[in-house]
């Protein structure tokens, strides 16, 4: 054996089939706890106290996350709530029914069902066991009399053609289209927000009715509106089970021991019935994958079709800027930019333009899925002359720092305490303390020539490293951001825009701290180092009072320092490059 500095050893007995969700794919919820844990959080549970008993200790590494996951704001109890009983306790969970007809039916759905279920591009799709087995299971559940429930919206999205090609070859492709899994397209769709809209009726139903519905797709992320804004619980889960969690429609089913439905006999069909076995699994793989399907699909990738192919290329050293365009503007990145960087001021009087929990995600800085017609970024879509139609999403328009800036802290399900009970990109601004957006707040402070500071709890950044989070926080105007911890990429991109990213003392929070958001706070231990310090003081102003805490300056490395003096990494890099 070889002399490994460190041998780990795993008890394969202990793994077992596994969702996460519902708003961080860090929390694991065993599949045989999966009813009871969703459940639990319907009836108002931390993810903690709803999966209670049923992980691992390992998983107490994780960090906790900060609050319940967001319900419906308005529980009408037209009928008496569910009752569910585990282990001896009683869980209460809301009910409100909504009929809706499909496909020429009634049917009924309430809080807790499933009305996304999609195989999605990344993670999954490069593994064609799992992908082969989702199929075979779609094939045997189809044999069987089985479909999809008909208020789920079923989408298939490999990441490759080479999956679309195996499925073709080994005939599993009218399996997955007779329970709705269709081609949508090949890379990010569902998992990035792009799953386009729920079926009308059922959309109209979970508005009515305030329902907490459920997406369950087997991407990487499930961070709270990054699926879809109409949609409280994400889980993310492997390719077999999405499929099988469409054919349940609901996420009170126990998959393990309840009944998917029931065949042409009326027998009770279960999920290990019609679950594949590794021998088949292997079989088709052998038989329809070759290597030689790779190379063939990965040729031309590169070239595009005709549309991409067509597409006309200015000429010239420099980009054509197109004034006109609302997908490309130039960025103000540069804006006012001298030759040599002007000396580190400390930051005075600054405004709170957030004050935030734990775990807040650069989905909730920056969302990358549809764009809202009554957001900021949609009126202003708006005002360019585009249709809501024609809208496109965050990500396809992050080349316009115009939509961009507008959707910066515009997630749906953003809670920012300066507005207790308001979800969305809302603030307030002072002195006045009105409510607005949190762009027009920005604005607003721009003109008043008041810097701004974001306060945070643990776990600042944290989920996909997204430039974005960082590049609109600081076109808002936004110089600090003063958090208990911070996401590694995320604290390092801050750095890279000119923010500057501080620590609260061992110890303290902005909730022990008695913060509310209406202070006045101003960083001085700046100006006049030739080096950063590595703590600073934050002077905390309120209601006629004043007191001083010491935060930790959060630029680590000297590559991190120099960026920050140059103003940002991108003024650094052009100030390098022009002394060539």
């Amino acid at each position: 054996m070889p002399d490994y500095s460190q041998v780990l050893e795993l008890d394969l007995s202990t793994v077992t089939p596994s969702i996460a969700g519902p708003k961080r794919p860090q929390d694991r919820i065993p599949l045989a706890v999966s009813q009871r844990a969703v459940r639990g959080l319907l009836a108002g549970q931390t993810h903690e106290d709803a999966i209670r008993g049923g992980l691992d200790d390992a998983s107490a590494d994780s960090f906790p996350a900060s609050d319940p996951i967001a319900i419906s704001q308005r529980i009408a109890l037209d009928e008496p709530p569910h009752k569910y009983v585990d282990d001896g306790k009683a869980f209460e969970w809301p009910s409100d029914p909504a009929e809706v007809i499909l496909d020429g039916n009634i049917s009924s759905i309430d809080h807790g069902d499933v009305v996304i279920a999609a195989i999605t591009s990344c993670t999954n799709t490069s593994n064609p066991s799992v992908m082969i087995g989702a199929a075979l299971l779609a094939k045997n559940a189809v044999e069987r009399g089985l479909r999809s429930k008909p208020w789920v919206k079923t989408t298939l999205a490999p990441g490759s053609r080479v999956v679309t090609d195996y499925y073709n070859r080994s005939g599993l492709t009218p399996y997955l289209e007779q329970l709705g899994f269709d081609l949508v397209g090949y890379g990010c769709t569902t998992c990035i927000g792009n799953s386009g809209p729920l079926i009308p009726a059922v959309s109209t139903a979970v508005a009515d009715h305030d329902l907490t519905v459920a997406s369950v797709l087997s991407g990487n992320r499930n961070f709270e509106g990054r699926i879809h804004s109409e949609v409280k619980m994400n889980f993310l889960a492997s390719p077999p089970l999405v499929i099988a969690y469409a054919l349940a429609g609901t996420m009170h089913a126990d998959l393990l021991k309840d009944p998917l439905g029931h065949d042409a006999d009326g027998s009770p069909v279960f999920l290990r019935d019609i679950w594949p076995t590794t021998a088949e699994i292997k079989a088709v793989v052998d038989d329809n994958l070759e290597a030689e399907m790779f190379t063939a699909g990965y040729s031309d990738v590169y070239a595009g079709d005709e549309n991409w192919r067509g597409m006309h290329i200015p000429e010239g050293d420099r980009f054509a800027w197109d004034d006109d365009s609302t997908y490309i503007q130039r960025p103000p990145y540069f804006d006012g930019m001298t030759a040599e960087p002007s000396p580190v001021r400390d930051i005075a009087a600054a405004r709170v333009l957030a004050l935030l929990g734990d775990s807040v995600t650069t989905d909730h800085i920056s969302p990358a899925g549809a764009i809202r017609q009554d957001s900021p970024a949609g009126q202003y879509l708006i005002e360019q002359g585009v249709e809501p139609a024609d809208f496109n999403s965050y990500g396809s328009r992050r080349g316009n720092h115009n939509v961009m800036i507008r959707g910066t802290f515009a997630n749906v399900r953003l809670r920012n305490q300066l507005v207790p009970g308001v979800e969305g990109g809302f603030t307030r601004h002072w002195p006045d303390g009105g409510q607005q957006s949190i762009f027009d707040a920005a604005t607003a402070y721009a003109l008043e020539g008041v810097p701004l500071m974001i306060i945070a709890g643990s776990d600042y950044g944290s989920g996909s490293s997204r430039d974005w989070a960082a590049k609109g926080t600081s076109l808002l105007g936004v110089k600090a951001v003063l958090a208990s911890s911070f996401e590694r990429i995320h604290r390092s991109n801050l750095i890279g825009m000119g923010v500057l990213p501080l620590q609260f003392p061992a110890g303290d929070t902005a909730e022990s701290l008695g913060l509310t958001g209406e202070e006045i706070c101003s960083v001085t231990g700046l100006e006049g180092k030739d080096r950063l310090p590595s703590e600073v003081t934050v002077t905390i102003e309120s209601n006629g009072s004043t007191r001083e805490i010491t935060a930790t300056l959060r630029i680590d490395t000297p590559a991190e320092e120099a960026y920050y003096l140059h103003g940002g990494i991108l003024t650094y890099v052009l100030r390098h490059l022009l002394q060539r």
